[in-house]
């Protein structure tokens, strides 16, 4: 494993304790399929969260915010639609989160796109 994908990893552990002290249920992590890879699916409630986890050293190429343009955001819906029809949970509130971890800090932005 690479030091990039070792800080990615802590990343998503971090991120997904976030969640969970405020009271989530991770439900799925680094879930594949044949067009990618959700990072977190996390239940909140009635609402089911997806989120995209971008941790970096620091922001020197850009913060982790700006990495998830209109082209990672389509390809995050279908991802979360193919996830659904996998584990058959319909009828749920879905929300897209993007998660920039910049060194030791965790910014969520909740209802992202």
């Amino acid at each position: 494993m690479t030091a990039t994908q070792a800080r990615g990893r802590w990343g998503e552990r971090e991120v997904a304790h976030w969640y969970e002290r405020r009271g989530g249920i991770v439900v799925d992590r680094n879930w594949r399929c044949s067009i990618g890879e959700l990072d977190l699916v996390v239940r909140l409630g009635t609402t089911l969260v997806f989120c995209e986890v971008k941790a970096r050293a620091d922001d020197a190429f850009g913060g982790g915010l700006a990495a998830v343009g209109p082209t990672k955001q389509r390809r995050l819906r279908q991802l979360a639609m193919a996830w659904l029809d996998v584990h058959d949970a319909h009828g749920v509130e879905l929300r897209f989160d993007v998660a920039a971890v910049t060194g030791t800090v965790i910014d969520v932005v909740e209802g992202a796109f």
